[in-house]
């Protein structure tokens, strides 16, 4: 296997790099008559697109979605949904001056031991770039759950060290940084700004809660729903870590304070709406760990494509942080993995 399809019945296969001439995707498995248009798709991507933002990079490109196939009249015909992203703002000269050099906390020199050669213009198939085609098949898995009233939605509830309040998580995805605290946001600038004033970057926390996913969806034993979205979560260049509803604070808690009471309505949800990797009927609860971007403008150590050693500070445009641009990213994958587990649970039983 290539590791470029996700999903077991709802699957979404990307191709493309950064510096190619397009990025797309195919999704097959979604079923026909969901309701989907371009505009629908176009909505996700430009909350991801680059090129906006403070911490944002400085290479603009419009992530404009064509759908190729699979829609007809509106609706889903049940046939593959074939989709392009053109690239349109590469400048692959920028990467010239460093091409024998590896980037440290980058997949060079990972790629290479693997392929035996590198794209290192922006990092090929191992760079962010390659996240938009992910929004955009979490945009269709999106139009797929809304016709069973899922809904899911992402926000930064820690950013460059800094903790936010979950006062307006609704209103996240139009504020800077995806912020659910309008509060917060100053602050989040001037840590920003200190930060990317000595060329460095900054890393956060993403939260994403999906709600009315119904009980009984995720499969025992290996496909325990909080398993499929770890799983998917960390298939994000940038995530180092997931957790689950009270996750890791769930080990400081005692057995009576981590359980919580089967009543109506909840009084708690540590376990993050899963229980036994099987929804059970609250809000799905999951948390990111995001690394700080690793293309950053200060001097690095690192050895060269024969083992030399070498300095390099890394040239080109690049986010200062992957906050906020990731956060659709992380929802999208959220959207895939529930859009392909409640697929399989059609099958769990007769009636």
């Amino acid at each position: 296997m290539s590791g470029n399809t996700f999903g077991r019945l709802f699957r979404l296969t990307t191709y493309g790099e950064s510096h190619g001439p397009a990025l797309g995707g195919v999704i097959d498995g979604c079923p026909a008559g969901v309701p989907l248009s371009e505009a629908v798709i176009q909505r996700d991507l430009d909350r991801r697109k680059p090129g906006s933002g403070l911490t944002g990079t400085a290479r603009k490109e419009p992530d404009a979605v064509r759908l190729l196939s699979g829609v007809f009249e509106g609706v889903t015909t049940g046939t593959p949904i074939g989709f392009v992203i053109e690239n349109t703002n590469q400048r692959s000269r920028d990467y010239e001056a460093a091409k024998t050099l590896l980037r440290p906390g980058h997949a060079d020199g990972t790629y290479l031991a693997k392929y035996g050669r590198r794209d290192y213009r922006g990092g090929g198939r191992a760079s962010a770039r390659e996240t938009a085609a992910r929004v955009a098949g979490g945009a269709v898995a999106q139009a797929l759950l809304d016709t069973v009233g899922v809904r899911v939605v992402a926000y930064t509830v820690e950013f460059g060290g800094l903790p936010a309040r979950i006062v307006d998580p609704a209103g996240a995805a139009d504020r800077p940084f995806g912020s659910p605290d309008p509060d917060v946001i100053p602050a989040w600038e001037e840590r920003a700004k200190a930060v990317m004033a000595t060329g460095d970057s900054l890393g956060g926390v993403v939260e994403v809660v999906a709600t009315g996913v119904p009980a009984g969806l995720g499969e025992p034993v290996f496909d325990k729903l909080d398993a499929r979205l770890a799983y998917a979560l960390m298939g994000v260049g940038a995530v180092k870590g997931v957790e689950i509803g009270a996750g890791f604070g769930a080990a400081r808690l005692l057995g009576s304070q981590n359980n919580d009471p089967i009543v109506s309505p909840p009084e708690s949800n540590n376990a993050g709406g899963i229980l036994g990797g099987i929804a059970n009927g609250q809000p799905v609860v999951v948390r990111a760990a995001v690394k700080p971007i690793p293309s950053i403008a200060r001097e690095q150590r690192t050895t060269d494509i024969t083992g030399q050693p070498a300095t390099i500070v890394v040239g080109g445009r690049h986010d200062r942080s992957a906050i906020p641009r990731v956060v659709p990213v992380l929802r999208a994958m959220v959207l895939l993995t529930l859009a392909d587990l409640w697929l399989l649970n059609r099958s769990a039983r007769c009636g």
